[in-house]
């Protein structure tokens, strides 16, 4: 891996841990079956730093006319991820995750990104991050969103891939290959255990 003996600044660096909800856990039709094969690395990466950690969650509009323009039609064809039809606890975090907050924080977002949570960018600029380990899922929906609108915020990102997850094998896969090849100046994949002796 490059650069192995790089170490992270720890006040300058956020453990962003994208929707590990009890909504992609359990049996909905937004499933994400290997979500609980990653869950140890994830939980251990919070246990360690869970003072730098957030852990965003995914929030469905109301209803799917509650939503905005190509964001009403994805409701239209899954309206039973609507909030007026999920059980509320679905929205919560999956466990031992849930036990962490606090200190832990957590972000409520309407969309795809961490970003589309309002002011978060800011956020996270007031307090001087400057690099982002991104874990959750899925790597080729939310966690790619987060990770490319990060790059052009300027933030440095670091993926332990075996604390990601995905439906797809393929695409996740690909993904890996793409941030390991095409953003390999901003991106660095590595594994849970090379990013917790470096951080």
């Amino acid at each position: 891996m490059k650069d192995a003996g790089f170490r992270l600044e720890a006040d300058r660096t956020l453990h962003l841990c994208i929707d590990m909800q009890r909504l992609f856990a359990e049996e909905t039709a937004w499933q994400v079956p290997w979500l609980p094969r990653v869950l140890p690395a994830v939980t251990e990466i919070a246990k360690w730093h869970v003072r730098h950690t957030v852990f965003t969650r995914f929030s469905p509009p109301l209803a799917p006319d509650a939503a905005q323009g190509a964001w009403r039609t994805y409701y239209e064809r899954w309206p039973q991820m609507t909030r007026e039809v999920l059980e509320p606890h679905l929205l919560e975090l999956v466990e031992p995750l849930a036990r962490l907050v606090p200190p832990a924080r957590t972000v409520d977002k309407p969309a795809n990104s961490a970003f589309s949570r309002a002011g978060f960018a800011a956020a996270l600029k007031r307090r001087r991050v400057t690099t982002l380990v991104v874990t959750g899922g899925e790597t080729d929906v939310c966690v790619l969103a987060t990770v490319m609108q990060a790059i052009d915020l300027g933030f440095r990102i670091v993926l332990p891939i075996d604390a990601l997850c995905s439906t797809s094998d393929g695409a996740h896969d690909a993904l890996v290959d793409l941030f390991r090849t095409r953003f390999a100046a901003q991106v660095e994949a590595t594994t849970t255990e090379d990013l917790l002796r470096r951080w």
